[in-house]
């Protein structure tokens, strides 16, 4: 059996359902029975439930279904409540912040009063699901580390769409809800302040994305490679070094040049992934209110080379003296 793994196939291993660790004294009751599916087995453990929600879980389910629902009805009013238009415009459709003129003021419904209701509602959601998260470890007696990795995510939606645009004093500086017209606001908002590229946090926050994606991946086939050897049994492989550890250790040291234990690479892996959204929002954070033009930064600072004069500078006509119109 062990010789059956490799990168496509998984073993499930199935046991009694396992209710959870006992909750500590007042917490709710947790929901349904539990159950095996097997497609699910395929990506990861086969058993569903029971599901703890308390209250922040409720909560935030409860403000995500207004937040979507509020959104949805807006995209839906756009194609004037046509059902096949919905489905066909979706990823183009939005649902817009309150125009400039308004700056910070509470707008119309019409005119981004939904999208100040939605970001209020998405907002409070995501804060309540933090607070059940980090809960939830305390009660099961983890670490916060998942928690405080969330929060990184969290830093980079409120930057975007509440701190920035209350230092920069427009609520229209904020991202709209929607696929397409999210992406095409990015593209905007890095032509508008010369080329994000020149943002060194940005160069910094790309960074950790691809570092952390290249870690997880040459972590992950590094368990599955030695796997035959019980290196899946990671926890024990770090207090008990067995030989899947050394031989994932040898591997590393001839192709990689460096060591990496079963645990270290977990601490790399986070700490990458988690400043990826933190040097992210302080390079969004300073755009507009510290740096007006990344590009023209970079020249200053040597980061970025300036345009060459190849061709002589053109005058404007209308600057000429004695020009008759």
């Amino acid at each position: 059996m062990a010789e059956y793994q490799n990168i496509f196939t998984r073993v499930q291993v199935r046991g009694p359902l396992h209710a959870g660790s006992a909750l500590p004294a007042g917490s709710w009751e947790r929901t349904g029975q539990g159950r095996f599916i097997h497609w699910l087995g395929r990506l990861g453990d086969a058993q569903i439930g029971p599901i703890y929600l308390g209250f922040s879980g409720i909560a935030s389910l409860i403000l995500g279904f207004f937040a979507i629902e509020i959104i949805g009805l807006n995209m839906w009013a756009s194609v004037n409540w046509d059902p096949v238009q919905f489905v066909r415009q979706l990823p183009w459709l939005a649902l817009e912040p309150p125009p400039p003129a308004y700056g910070l003021h509470l707008p119309p419904l019409q005119q981004g009063g939904w999208w100040l209701l939605a970001g209020f509602c998405l907002t409070a959601s995501i804060l309540l699901w933090w607070v059940r998260m980090y809960r939830r470890a305390r009660a099961l007696g983890l670490g916060t580390h998942t928690a405080w990795a969330f929060a990184a995510a969290i830093w980079l939606y409120l930057v975007l769409g509440f701190i920035r645009p209350l230092l920069m004093g427009s609520w229209a500086e904020a991202v709209p809800f929607g696929i397409f017209p999210h992406l095409d606001w990015t593209a905007a908002f890095s032509l508008r302040y010369g080329n994000l590229f020149y943002n060194p946090f940005h160069m910094l926050s790309i960074a950790f994305l691809y570092g952390s994606a290249v870690l997880f991946a040459m972590h992950g086939a590094t368990i599955l490679a030695v796997s035959r050897f019980g290196g899946e049994r990671e926890v024990e492989q770090i207090i008990d070094r067995g030989t899947a550890a050394e031989r994932a250790a040898i591997f590393w040291r001839w192709t990689m040049g460096f060591n990496a234990t079963f645990e270290s690479l977990h601490r790399w892996g986070w700490w990458f992934a988690v400043l990826c959204p933190l040097t992210g929002g302080i390079g969004i954070l300073l755009t507009g209110t510290v740096v007006d033009n990344w590009y023209l930064w970079g020249v200053k600072h040597g980061i970025a080379p300036p345009y060459p004069a190849v061709f002589p500078a053109v005058i404007d006509p209308a600057s000429h003296q004695g020009m008759v119109p």
